[in-house]
């Protein structure tokens, strides 16, 4: 039987860790920006075209390629930002579009970890 949790910390991190997970946060939202864009050209030129995580996220690894500085953020921040642009379409014909997302002080950041504990009997 799989049980899965969720736990909220609150961190408290010195200024190199600082840094990095507002790199972190930066990138995410450049992909989230980036991701948005390629979805409304491509629904420009043709209406007909749904959101499609799996053909998004297939072109990070050439966004990493022209961009290098996207290659110092973990891959799974990343797809998380695709993640959330999935739900923002899915919650399209309920509430609005999608928007951009803007650079602010308070930024939410999500890190998947898997942990194993012992065999129980």
């Amino acid at each position: 039987m799989i049980i899965r949790k969720a736990f909220k910390f609150e961190i408290m991190p010195n200024g190199a860790q600082i840094r990095r997970m507002k790199q972190f946060c930066g990138c995410s939202r450049f992909v989230f920006n980036q991701a948005l864009a390629w979805q409304n050209e491509q629904y420009g030129q043709d209406n007909s075209v749904k959101f499609s995580y799996t053909k998004i996220a297939n072109l990070l690894p050439q966004w990493k390629r022209e961009l290098t500085w996207l290659k110092d953020c973990h891959s799974q921040v990343l797809q998380q930002s695709l993640k959330d642009l999935e739900s923002a379409f899915k919650n399209f014909f309920q509430k609005r579009s999608p928007e951009i997302q803007e650079k602010r002080l308070e930024r939410e950041l999500s890190l998947s970890a898997r942990l194993q504990t012992g065999t129980t009997k």
